[in-house]
């Protein structure tokens, strides 16, 4: 049997991302959220977990983890600190910026997730939030997590995810934060992530076109499938595999959670006016006379009514509210929460066995499991990959330096240049050069060089090389990607030749230089990088 990689999911919510690693083969060995709700969910679907629990993060050390799991270390961390001090709405409110920032102190619980990193020292981590996280306050917040993952030993990259490249019915883009310790001899690639798990462009009406018709108001809990939907549904190739090999139809008898909320009848007739695919504001520029009143401006999208053969908007918390922004395609309503998790991706054996309007609130805030499997295929395939046999890699990248001191010389030619300069170096030098950064620095990674933020930090306080070498080598440095400002032009220049084919993608992301520089120094991380080979060479088969 092989080995699994073991997981704990922190900011679990009620198991969208747990669902999504567990497809990928981990092994959930313990996840943890404040809210009950969420955690009643957890509980009546992921019975593999042996550890579910409603624990404030900010109260509970994982030490006490620990104690409960019996292992003081894990291969993954993965979870989604709350998202809403970072919401965009509330950015447009003033609230996340500037002078009117409110204090929210869910902006700062990623330091409680580090903390279970410190303690359990995951080979990787895996960190989701919304994308405004890197403009909230300027960009601080994204930029203290990405500082606080290095500082704990982990080399780290950013990536926007659009569940809809990933076969999720939705809008919905996401910022994941990845880390890989630094005894891993590779860099994990975000943009991989796509193909793990890819499935053809899935629409609103794929995903839900084959539930039983209902009013406002209407539905009961549990229902019979409409068998004759199902049956007309079927005839869409891309929608029959959406509903067999993700909703995992034949798992489930019966339809539960598909009872529709009402709606007041001044609502209902808004509803009515509006065509499929419009909000309110397309409405009334067309002629039409709605009866709420409204304020164009701030409330051109208070109704609208999704579309069919499109996707649909993010599936949000609010929901919980209202949904009003959700009216359902051609019946005249909003949508109920199953139709809401099958938009999330969510299979329909899948229980919500709680109020309905925490069901909203719980399937707004998950992570699809669609996008938990791609991310953590990507994370599995990653850790086999680096922790091939020596024997498997080779250095066939050349020339690779022999030391520190010769990195440095092969270095410093490229120092100092402005982009005209660096476009003129021959490219046996750069990538001399190039070759000889990976080989000296084991925690930056080449994703982060075009993304350095403001924030420069004079003092560098991490592991160096050698303390011989020119002090610019390290600093000052960009606290956000962790590059020294002396050494960004010539990355940037790398990024250059790279988009143009002039370096080769295992010339650019140059994994063999670096682990050279690994070995070279016999440190304490080569011994683990032998260790790991050996632990982990049943996972791969």
């Amino acid at each position: 049997m092989r080995e699994k990689l073991t997981c704990l999911d922190l900011f679990c919510g009620c198991g969208g991302l747990s669902l999504g690693l567990h497809r990928a083969g981990l092994e959930i060995l313990a996840a943890i959220d404040f809210d009950p709700k969420a955690v009643a969910v957890y509980k009546a679907n992921l019975t593999d977990t042996s550890h579910v629990l409603c624990e404030d993060l900010t109260k509970f050390p994982p030490a006490e983890l620990q104690r409960l799991i019996r292992r003081d270390r894990v291969d993954v961390i993965a979870g989604g600190p709350p998202c809403q001090g970072f919401s965009q709405v509330r950015q447009r409110d003033g609230a996340n910026n500037g002078k009117r920032l409110v204090p929210d102190s869910r902006r700062t619980l990623y330091q409680q997730y580090f903390e279970y990193v410190r303690h359990f020292r995951p080979k990787a981590f895996v960190m989701e939030n919304v994308l405004g996280i890197r403009s909230a306050e300027e960009g601080r917040y994204y930029t203290a997590v990405k500082a606080t993952a290095r500082e704990c030993g982990y080399r780290v990259s950013g990536v926007v995810l659009d569940a809809s490249e990933l076969g999720v019915p939705q809008k919905r883009r996401r910022q994941w934060i990845i880390g890989t310790r630094l005894n891993l001899p590779d860099y994990f690639r975000g943009d991989k992530i796509v193909s793990a798990v890819r499935i053809e462009n899935v629409t609103l009406g794929d995903a839900i076109g084959d539930l039983p018709v209902l009013r406002a108001g209407c539905g009961t809990d549990p229902c019979d499938y409409d068998l004759v939907r199902r049956k007309r549904q079927r005839q869409n190739k891309t929608a029959a595999r959406y509903l067999r090999k993700v909703l995992e139809i034949g798992k489930s008898r019966q339809l539960t959670a598909h009872v529709a909320r009402p709606h007041s009848k001044r609502d209902l007739r808004d509803f009515s006016k509006l065509r499929e695919g419009e909000h309110a504001k397309q409405a009334l520029d067309r002629g039409e006379v709605l009866e709420f009143p409204y304020d164009r401006e701030s409330f051109h999208d208070r109704y609208t009514r999704q579309h069919r053969r499109r996707l649909c908007s993010t599936i949000v918390a609010h929901l919980s509210k209202d949904g009003l922004m959700f009216i359902h395609p051609t019946q005249n309503r909003s949508l109920t929460p199953r139709e809401a998790a099958r938009v999330q991706s969510f299979p329909d054996w899948f229980q919500f066995p709680i109020a309905r309007t925490h069901q909203f609130r719980v399937i707004g805030n998950a992570v699809p499991p669609l996008v938990g499997q791609a991310v953590g295929i990507s994370v599995r395939e990653y850790m086999i990959a680096a922790l091939k046999s020596p024997q498997s890699i080779g250095f066939w990248l050349a020339p690779l330096p022999e030391c520190d001191a010769m990195a440095v010389e092969w270095v410093k030619p490229l120092l100092d240049l402005g982009s005209h300069s660096l476009r003129k170096i021959h490219e046996n030098d750069f990538k001399r050069a190039w070759y000889s950064i990976a080989f000296l620095y084991m925690g930056l990674h080449p994703d982060s060089a075009l993304d350095h933020g403001t924030s420069v930090v004079n003092k560098y306080t991490g592991p160096k090389s050698s303390d011989e070498i020119d002090p610019r080598f390290y600093a000052p440095y960009f606290e956000r990607s962790g590059w020294p400002l002396v050494l960004a032009p010539i990355a940037k220049e790398a990024w250059r030749r790279f988009r143009r084919g002039e370096l080769t993608d295992p010339e650019f992301y140059c994994s063999e230089a670096q682990l050279a520089g690994i070995c070279h120094r016999n440190s304490e991380l080569a011994e683990e990088v032998r260790t790991e080979r050996e632990r982990l060479v049943a996972v791969g088969g």
